[in-house]
């Protein structure tokens, strides 16, 4: 049966360093730190994104975890209705920002976007090792 937690953050730029936070401690909870860094990445710039581009003033987002065997899905989920483009250019090289989501697709082995009756989810899969497994056979 899959693990699954989840925490509504408030929208500022606090939260995004409460995420991580979150994220850490449910997959040490769960023995998953294998791609610990990886996945704490991907939160830090989805809840960045849906603070910034999601989240309309006076409203939250919602970061979900799910571990189902060796799979580790992370969900972000706002309320705002901007569209979200996975294939959306890339940063003009002397930008400052906008290179988050191409550094979160070179990490999980799968994303995508949910659109939501309100709002949308901002979802990614990471394959992690399971405890039981030999790390130096099934190391992703």
């Amino acid at each position: 049966m899959p693990l699954s937690r989840h925490r509504r953050f408030p929208r500022s730029r606090a939260s995004v360093r409460d995420a991580r936070a979150f994220v850490r401690q449910v997959l040490t909870g769960w023995g998953r730190t294998d791609r610990l860094d990886d996945i704490t990445l991907c939160v830090s710039e989805l809840a960045t994104n849906a603070l910034l581009h999601g989240a309309p003033p006076g409203r939250e987002y919602c970061v979900s975890l799910t571990l189902d065997g060796s799979v580790i899905r992370l969900a972000v989920r706002d309320s705002g209705d901007r569209q979200f483009d996975i294939d959306a250019p890339e940063a003009d090289w002397e930008a400052c920002s906008g290179r988050g989501l191409r550094l979160v697709q070179e990490l999980a082995d799968d994303m995508g976007v949910t659109q939501e009756v309100v709002g949308k989810s901002v979802w990614v899969v990471i394959k992690s090792v399971s405890p039981s497994d030999d790390a130096g056979e099934n190391a992703y």
